[in-house]
């Protein structure tokens, strides 16, 4: 149950990145009042919980209406999470909001549900980690319970940081946020990898 549970906020705070995200809000908030990046942080979460619970209820359901294995989603899980990871460490926008989307954002009057909640809080890696850890707990509740509260855990610290997201950006700088960003995809590469692997090796073993 620990295991799991330090498995799953590793991979979620990585992927989820509560400090960089936090800067982003910060600059696509400059023009907003305290009031309403404080409503618009709180929305956005809110959101974000509601997706990533959906996708970890409801996905499993889904892999097997379309008849895909577990070992098959590791594998695609993992390459996705790398193309993620791939993304951080380059300072490329595969999968995360890409530049055009954050301006779009900043001149919205409210980017608490794009490109805030969607996708950088519930991202396509996001999305695809729940799916994927609620797959590996086969069922057992203690290791159910161990993935919400990773998620719960994770986005209590998002909305914390954004709720000081200018104090975090004043910080950091674009230098400070740059390093960290690229540290944390890093290590997001490694658990992608570890994904890819067993997925790989329980395919082998089946066939």
């Amino acid at each position: 149950m620990l295991e799991t549970f330090g498995f799953t906020l590793v991979a979620l705070l990585v992927i989820v990145d509560p400090v960089g995200t936090s800067v982003i809000f910060a600059s696509m908030s400059a023009n907003n009042t305290a009031a309403e990046r404080r409503a618009q942080a709180i929305r956005a979460t809110i959101i974000a919980t509601v997706v990533l619970l959906a996708f970890a209820v409801l996905g499993g359901w889904l892999l097997g209406a379309l008849g895909i294995g577990l070992a098959a989603m590791k594998v695609a899980g993992g390459l996705l999470l790398f193309l993620l990871a791939a993304d951080m460490v380059m300072g490329q926008t595969f999968l995360r909001a890409t530049p055009e989307e954050q301006k779009a954002g900043a001149e919205a009057h409210d980017i608490s549900v794009f490109p805030l909640a969607i996708p950088l809080l519930a991202g396509p890696g996001g999305m695809t980690s729940m799916v994927l850890m609620v797959q590996q707990t086969d069922g057992d509740w203690p290791r159910l319970a161990a993935v919400f509260a990773a998620l719960v855990v994770v986005l209590v610290l998002a909305l914390v940081c954004l709720l000081a997201a200018a104090t975090v950006a004043r910080l950091l700088g674009t230098t400070g946020s740059h390093v960290i960003g690229r540290v944390l995809g890093v290590l997001l590469a490694a658990l992608a990898a570890q994904i890819a692997l067993e997925g790989v090796r329980e395919s082998m073993m089946a066939g």
